[in-house]
């Protein structure tokens, strides 16, 4: 699951530091706008299957890919 996130991550931020830097915080460092945060919620419904809602957690809560690893892998698992 980690590997497939951090793919998605990299085609989005169009640049491969995601998976070699999981707490890089990709707002800050300007690899994610809003545009590119909800083609990432999009990419991760469909290739995954795991729906994450706009809404349901804060830009804060997904700004390494750590943490979007974590979120998706719970919600995958049900949890």
């Amino acid at each position: 699951m980690e590997e497939k996130v951090l793919d998605i991550l990299a085609e989005i931020c169009e640049d491969e530091v995601v998976k070699e830097e999981p707490d890089i915080n990709i707002v800050e460092e300007g690899l994610v706008d809003s545009l590119a945060y909800m083609q990432l919620l999009f990419e991760i419904e469909d290739k995954l299957g795991v729906v994450i809602a706009p809404t349901e957690f804060s830009r804060e809560e997904m700004d390494t890919p750590r943490k979007i690893v974590e979120i998706v892998s719970k919600k995958s698992e049900g949890v």
